[in-house]
């Protein structure tokens, strides 16, 4: 029986289509959107970020879930080892920014930004839209190197491993770019 489970496991796995995701080296598609940052909102730019050094883009399904709350908090309380490493933090989500005005200062401390897509132009560009609830934003976490090139990314509706996997993929980053 365990072999017949075993078997079966093994031929979904295959059939089934993988999760989607924007590849490692691809361009990561640059936007700009309307954000908040301790309750103050502006307009974000990917592209103004990136000259300043690496960007961690994390999408998330809605402001004040449990999940997204829990996520926001380790990444404001991780802010301080992403500046370490030279990367900022910015969150999107299809939410409106009027809520997002608010998850800034409560979930994300006032420590990051999170920007607002409800057209879910953003989201779309970047293969984050959740298969199973497509109005909603997949929790997915990509890692963009200055250069614009996307150098890692992790997808996992489990808000647990996001912050730790940024942070030793932009270790790895670090350790491998020419000196």
């Amino acid at each position: 029986m365990n072999r017949f489970l075993f078997c079966a496991f093994l031929v979904l796995s295959i059939c089934l289509p993988a999760q989607a995701a924007l590849d490692i080296g691809e361009d990561a598609p640059d936007f700009t959107a309307s954000a908040a940052l301790d309750g103050a909102i502006y307009k974000f730019s990917l592209a103004e970020s990136l000259r300043k050094g690496p960007v961690v883009l994390y999408f998330f399904p809605a402001a004040f879930s449990d999940g997204c709350s829990i996520e926001a908090h380790e990444f404001a309380e991780a802010i301080p080892r992403f500046a370490a490493l030279g990367a900022s933090v910015v969150g999107v989500s299809g939410d409106d920014i009027q809520t997002l005005a608010k998850f800034s200062v409560q979930a994300c401390q006032s420590r990051f930004p999170v920007a607002s897509d409800p057209a879910m132009s953003v989201i779309k560009s970047y293969d984050a839209v959740m298969k199973t609830r497509p109005e909603y934003a997949n929790r997915i976490t990509y890692v963009i190197a200055p250069g614009g090139k996307i150098v890692y990314h992790y997808m996992s509706l489990n808000p647990a491993r996001h912050v730790e996997r940024s942070l030793e993929a932009l270790r790895g980053w670090s350790e491998s770019k020419p000196k």
